[in-house]
């Protein structure tokens, strides 16, 4: 399987949830609970999520 993940280039090594709402094209509802059930591994920060890069493609990568 060849998977370009090209498309990544144009976002910071640290994405936000919004990010992960617009490269997955998926509701803010689904984007929240892949994070609170650690599906996708983020750090919180306060109340925010960060999600490093490498972690979405980990997650793109095991579906």
């Amino acid at each position: 399987m060849n998977t370009d993940y090209n498309i990544l280039s144009k976002y910071s090594d640290v994405l936000n949830p919004s990010d992960l709402i617009e490269i997955l094209d998926i509701g803010k509802n689904t984007v929240y609970r892949l994070l609170k059930d650690n599906i996708i591994h983020s750090v919180k920060i306060g109340k925010k999520y960060k999600i490093p890069k490498v972690f979405l493609i980990e997650y793109l990568v095991s579906c």
